[in-house]
């Protein structure tokens, strides 16, 4: 379940393998899945930080069915992962795969880093030579994200990493830059392509930043 160009200058990743992409598979083709029902969500982002000419979801479409592109779309957690609500009494609603506080939730437990580390230091410790950029779909609350990423980025690629801005890092062979989440909930990324209107929007702006870096 990953899409796009194998040696990619780009590479784009989503927090895990949901239950709708997991469940897709059975009745959808492969390049329909990669997200499903986000795509305009994801263009909008991509055009936002300068990686796309307009918001429009044919051109992600296009991206992720082009084996010779800029482009790779993947997950950072390459399985489906739940993880279990103890505030939650109905059943059938105690393990969520997406919502709220799924990324800071998952990776704040043992079991979750372990996971996390693991990725990471399969797919990303040894990236070609070609990619120069790693877009992370997601922030967390207050950033926790952002650092739970840093901290198994470190571990899996040892270096001299260092900070560019709140949501940009670097080991000086690849940027990682942090946006919204494609699937974020209410205003959130609405905010965050506000620009200067919002606080959140200065975050885009610095992820803006952070990309002109890496790719021009």
């Amino acid at each position: 379940m990953a899409w796009g160009n194998p040696a990619p200058e780009i590479l784009v990743l989503g927090f895990s393998k949901g239950p709708t992409q997991a469940g897709a598979l059975a009745r959808q083709p492969h390049d329909k899945i990669a997200y499903r029902g986000g795509r305009t969500n994801l263009a909008k982002i991509l055009h936002h930080i300068g990686l796309l000419p307009a918001p429009e979801s044919r051109l992600v479409d296009q991206a992720i069915v082009n084996r010779n592109g800029r482009f790779h779309f993947a997950s950072l957690i390459r399985c489906t992962v739940e993880r279990f609500d103890e505030k939650e009494t109905a059943p059938e609603k105690q393990w969520k795969g997406t919502g709220g506080g799924m990324l800071d939730k998952f990776v704040a437990r043992d079991f979750g880093q372990i996971v996390l580390e693991n990725c990471t230091t399969r797919f990303l410790s040894n990236l070609p030579p070609q990619t120069k950029l790693i877009l992370m779909l997601g922030l967390g609350t207050r950033g926790n994200y952002v650092a739970a990423c840093r901290k198994a980025l470190t571990k899996a690629r040892p270096g001299r990493w260092r900070t560019i801005n709140e949501v940009t890092y670097t080991d000086d062979k690849v940027m990682v830059v942090h946006t919204e989440h494609f699937a974020s909930q209410g205003a959130l990324l609405p905010n965050w392509l506000s620009g200067g209107l919002h606080e959140r929007g200065r975050l885009g702006l610095l992820a803006r930043e952070g990309v002109k870096l890496a790719v021009g």
